[in-house]
């Protein structure tokens, strides 16, 4: 039996000794590796905090003290020593599995959930200070990763933590990396704590004549108090103290017995205190050591040789890829293209303007809110900013989208990937809130295209326009077709008719399009109507005058998106109707008004909510019932 296998809770843990932990560590990583390289997931955020995970849980204990992660996709650790090491674990991200985040839901040891950046140190400090109002008593510990020091949220938090109560831990993990490289002055400020060679000198000289003192190891405490008293004689002063928290580091962030040391130290701390930890991201599997960005959030991979599963033949280029190709397309005739991510430069495929001009690309660290309002900038100066973003993250940036793009009607081209599911990451990567946030902004024009190609030409169409524009389009691949040499510009407003019919008209989006056609082609089989289907692709300016004469001729409409039904576009073409003062039968297709899980696939999480095919076609089959019998013109087959 392994050591792993007898963890249950922190009193086994507190039985180990140095070499089982070190032990124990080993088996936890090699349980990671196993479960990753099978079902994805976030490896090396993982591997490079088990020794800081270890001796969180050896000094606190969860039943009570509150752990707060940040972002927490580097939860697995905590996962396995909180009596969770059995086949949920095994299921990881998976349909029925344990959440790849920490999951309130979950585990009472689980404090808060988070998927986001940035969000740790403000929910850590509302706790703290429930707990002062509260007389409780209970320890509150953030466990904050250096990319989130890029976010505003985290720098607020800090602004108000020593003003806020006398009693909070914050852990700086620090290992250089968000998914990509680490950007940005403060990057370049903890770098410089790490690196100074007169405080390392101090460090160490001090570290070991403790030691020689008899009964050294145990002043290794009192040592810390020490090292921050010569700190300032020779680093830079330090943010945090400027700020009102105390200072500690930088500690090494895979040594337990030094974690757990400053950890009971940073109990009995009488204000807020900043504990520097440094770690390496993918410790301990050397393959992701040498490729932290791949192993940030990597799919299932061989774990001998750290490559990926072989993929299937002939696999469809990814909606991410295609973006990529045309904004190099698109910028080489064009030098006002700019380009602009947060942290996300390969997962959202704008490194690949890299290839036309370093200079026109931005990566401006976990900063969302910032981004839009550099873009605002940059517009304003002649310049065409394109922003790459996840539709779950854009949602950080709503106020500037109003207040500084739509209100000033400034050109910026937003690319949102990941719109709809993001499987096995869950309700906090979802994307299917945009439609709905977006659609009530004037001036906003918001598209999704059916394949890689009409993406193509929604980059070309958007960056022709002189107002805000918005594409959003699916996580992976496309059709299998590759991109044509030149995109078209489109009309905007104007959708395209995909399939004829006037007994019943589908007005589908992006992914929905083929779906559509397939329902179309089985009621018309099955049942005799003629169905019509079309690429709605504007959700914003509708095309009234085509959805207005198809009305008016007679015909049922069908809205089908891959987005929540409250907001969304069935919701525009509702309204429209209303407006108009229009008759129609009219049924939604799309998303309930829940949180949807994570899961195996779209597939499986479509099923669940009555999503696939079958489901989809018993619903309309339902409709028609409904219908006919206002209109009599249809007989069920059934």
């Amino acid at each position: 039996m392994s050591l792993l296998d007898g963890i249950e809770n922190r009193g086994d843990l507190k039985g180990l000794d140095e070499n089982q932990l070190e032990q124990l560590a080993h088996e936890i990583r090699a349980r990671i590796i196993q479960v990753t390289s099978n079902n994805g997931g976030h490896v090396g955020p993982n591997l490079g905090v088990v020794e800081l995970t270890l001796a969180l849980h050896l000094a606190f204990d969860t039943a009570k003290d509150r752990l707060v992660f940040d972002v927490s996709h580097q939860g697995y650790v905590h996962k396995l020593l909180t009596g969770r090491n059995d086949e949920r674990f095994d299921a990881l991200r998976q349909t029925n599995g344990l959440s790849g985040f920490i999951n309130r839901e979950e585990s009472e040891h689980d404090h808060y959930g988070a998927g986001h950046a940035g969000t740790c140190l403000s929910a850590a400090l509302g706790m703290a200070v429930a707990r002062d109002l509260n007389r409780t008593g209970e320890h509150v510990v953030a466990i904050c990763g250096d990319a989130a020091f890029t976010c505003g949220i985290t720098l607020e938090a800090l602004n108000n933590a020593a003003s806020t109560t006398k009693k909070l831990i914050v852990i700086l993990n620090d290992n250089e990396w968000s998914i990509a490289k680490n950007v940005g002055a403060l990057s370049k400020y903890f770098n410089e704590l790490i690196t100074n060679p007169a405080y390392l000198k101090i460090h160490e000289d001090l570290e070991a004549f403790l030691k020689k003192i008899p009964g050294g190891k145990s002043l290794i405490k009192l040592g810390s108090k020490a090292k921050q008293d010569t700190k300032d004689l020779f680093a830079p002063s330090s943010l945090f103290e400027k700020l009102g928290l105390r200072y500690i580091g930088p500690i090494d962030g895979h040594d337990i017995e030094q974690l757990t040391h400053h950890l009971e130290f940073a109990k009995t701390a009488k204000e807020p205190l900043v504990l520097h930890v440094l770690t390496k991201k993918g410790k301990g599997y050397e393959i992701a050591e040498n490729h932290p960005e791949r192993f940030h959030g990597a799919g299932p991979f061989d774990p001998e040789t750290g490559h990926g599963k072989p993929a299937k033949s002939g696999v469809p280029m990814k909606y991410q890829d295609a973006f990529g190709k045309s904004i190099v397309k698109l910028a080489r005739k064009d030098p006002r293209i700019v380009g602009i991510t947060a942290a996300m430069p390969s997962g959202t495929g704008l490194s690949a303007l890299k290839e036309v001009s370093e200079s026109r690309f931005f990566d401006v660290g976990i900063a969302e809110e910032h981004a839009i309002l550099f873009a605002a900038g940059m517009a304003v100066r002649g310049l065409r900013p394109v922003c790459a973003i996840y539709s779950t993250f854009l949602q950080r940036a709503y106020d500037p989208i109003i207040h500084d793009i739509c209100l000033q009607n400034l050109p910026v081209l937003f690319c949102m990937d990941r719109a709809g599911l993001s499987p096995n990451d869950g309700p906090t990567h979802h994307g299917l809130f945009d439609l709905s946030y977006l659609r009530c902004v004037p001036n906003a024009v918001i598209m999704q295209p059916k394949d890689v190609n009409e993406l193509q030409d929604m980059v070309a169409t958007g960056l022709k326009m002189d107002g805000p524009c918005f594409i959003r389009y699916p996580r992976g691949a496309g059709d299998g077709k590759e991109l044509r040499p030149e995109p078209s510009i489109l009309q905007t407003g104007r959708a395209e008719i995909a399939r004829e019919g006037e007994d019943l008209v589908f007005w589908a989006l992006g992914p929905m399009v083929s779906e559509a056609k397939k329902l179309a082609e089985r009621l018309e089989i099955e049942e005799g109507i003629k169905c019509g289907v079309v690429n709605a692709r504007f959700i914003k300016p509708l095309d009234k005058g085509l959805l207005k004469r198809q009305i008016v001729e007679g015909s049922r409409i069908v809205t089908m998106e891959d987005h929540v039904l409250a907001g969304g576009f069935g919701s525009a073409v509702l309204e429209f109707i209303e407006n108009e003062g229009l008759s129609a039968q009219v049924e939604r297709i799309g998303w309930p008004d829940e949180f949807v899980d994570h899961g195996s696939s779209v597939a499986d999480l479509r099923k669940q909510h009555g999503l696939d095919f079958e489901s989809m076609l018993k619903q309309l089959r339902k409709f028609l019932q409904a219908s006919q019998r206002s209109s009599g013109e249809y007989v069920s087959n059934d």
